[in-house]
Parts: C-alpha cells; structure tokens; sequence
C-alpha cells in the first residue's frame, strides 16, 4: 500500500514542458500535489483568518488548503490565474471555512492596501499574512536583464511583501504571524535567475530585520525557504531541458512537491510556533540554506 509520504513524491527526469508566464497547474505533468487528498488538519489554526498571496497555485494553494483544515479562513490574493483560484477556494470552502478571491497586483501599494481592508471587512479581524506572490525569469546574461524585468522582479517579490505588512500590522494583535516566502536562491543564487535571488536575499533580511521591529507588539516574523518545488513558476520560466532535471541537485535527488511544504507555514503561523520569530526555516530537500 502507498503511504502519504511516497504519494507526494516526485522522480526525475520530469517530462519535458513549457508554459507561458504566469502558468497553469492544469497544464502541468505530473499535477503538483498540494496536500487536496492528504493533509489532515488537528485545529492548530482554529478561528484564524489569513491572507495569502500567490494563493492560487503551487505553495499558496497548498498553504490555503492547510490553514483551512486547521481552521483558518482565508483571504486568496493572486494576480490574473482565475480557474487555479477558484480551484483553491473550493478547496477551502470544502474544508468548511470561508474562502475570499482578491485578483490584482500586489506590486501595486494601493492594491496591497486593498486587499488588508478587504480581509479585515471579511472576517472581522486577520491573524496571519503570508507574503507568498512571486516572479521570476530567466535571463542568461545581464545584457538581457532590463530595468523593466529588475523592477517587476523587486516590485513583485519584495515591494509587496512592505507594503502589505505596514497595511497588515495595525489590524494584528499579540499572537498574530507574518510569514514570508524566500528560498535557497537567498543563500545559493543561479546567475540565470539574477533578479529573482536578488530579491529573495532582501526577503530573509526584511524578515530578521521587521522581526525584531515588532516583537515588543508579539507579532511574530518568520520566512519559509523552499528549495525546488513543482510549480507552475517552473514550466512557465524554465526551458523544457531544465525543467526535465529540475531538482536532481538536491541530496534527497528530487523536487518536492508544495503539500511538502505545508506544515512548515502552518507551525510558523500556531500556537505552537510561538517562539519563532525572525526564523528563516530550509525546506530544500537536504541542500543547505
């Protein structure tokens, strides 16, 4: 019989594919599991009410799926990717808690914004935000890289992640969580992916950094940092050659899958994380942060 563990789990070479930006989870082989028919919830997050960017697809949708079981409501921000976020939310609604759709651009102040006042009027109150939207390219040389995709990359990655924790902090009491997604490119950037580790370097300092700022308020400030995970970001900003040996560098010899990355968020964002702040946690299939 096939335990949970082996049912997550992905073999190289992956097949050969491409996508166009920003991606598709339906258009993806193998189809990323993101925890639908595994993850079982113990009401860790009981009462809470979340917001997760990037909440469509890949990390965020295995995110909200998680937080739901556990009792969160969840607030699903996202850009364009309405058929991958309306398959979230069902998940959650599924999953007995109340499931909100946001599309828009979180590189956007005014959007960002929006989507706090949106959450708070929701559900009365926001325990956690988890500052997970994310772009990348790759580009082969810095020739290539333009002013234009520098500033998309910062805007989306680490702009946001500013701008939605000023908005958030003034609604969150003692208890509450920022997490943020950085990832093994802050410690081991890929010069193809310039902009992108540039970006997500910025990420774990700001989580150290807005950590301390508001530990006197005992809101907590953690980062998960994901090695190479099945995403639609993948498919949609890799070549084919590279996507069919995506994660074989790791020690464990395979990508991960984003329902593998579930319980890291959901311990970051309870009660029983409640210790942990200006963490910067690996989730990297064994290469070291």
């Amino acid at each position: 019989m096939q335990t949970e563990a082996e049912s997550t789990r992905l073999e190289n070479p992956l097949p050969k594919q491409q996508q166009d930006m920003p991606g598709s989870t339906d258009e993806m082989t193998p189809r990323p599991d993101h925890g639908e028919e595994s993850y079982r919830g113990s009401g860790k997050l009981d009462g809470m009410a979340a917001i997760i960017t990037g909440g469509d697809s890949g990390i965020g949708r295995a995110v909200a799926i998680a937080f739901a079981r556990e009792g969160a409501d969840v607030l699903i921000a996202y850009l364009n990717e309405d058929d991958d976020a309306r398959d979230t939310a069902r998940w959650v609604e599924k999953a007995g808690r109340k499931a909100v759709l946001m599309p828009g651009d979180v590189s956007e102040e005014a959007h960002c914004k929006e989507i706090v006042d949106r959450a708070v009027a929701e559900f009365g109150r926001l325990d956690i935000l988890v500052n997970n939207a994310a772009h990348q390219a790759t580009i082969d040389s810095i020739e290539e890289l333009s002013s234009e995709e520098w500033d998309l990359t910062f805007r989306t990655n680490i702009y946001s992640q500013f701008y939605l924790s000023k908005a958030a902090i003034p609604h969150m009491k003692e208890g509450a969580s920022i997490i943020n997604t950085a990832s093994i490119q802050a410690a081991k950037p890929s010069p193809q992916l310039l902009a992108y580790a540039t970006t997500k370097g910025a990420i774990a300092n700001f989580t150290i950094g807005l950590a301390q700022m508001v530990a006197e308020r005992g809101i907590r400030v953690n980062a998960v940092a994901p090695g190479p995970i099945w995403t639609p970001l993948i498919p949609s900003t890799m070549p084919p050659e590279k996507v069919e040996q995506f994660g074989k560098n790791t020690p464990l010899g395979r990508p991960g899958n984003p329902a593998e990355l579930a319980g890291a968020y959901v311990l970051l964002a309870s009660r029983e994380g409640s210790y942990m702040t200006g963490a910067v946690i690996p989730v990297t299939g064994g290469n070291p942060l």
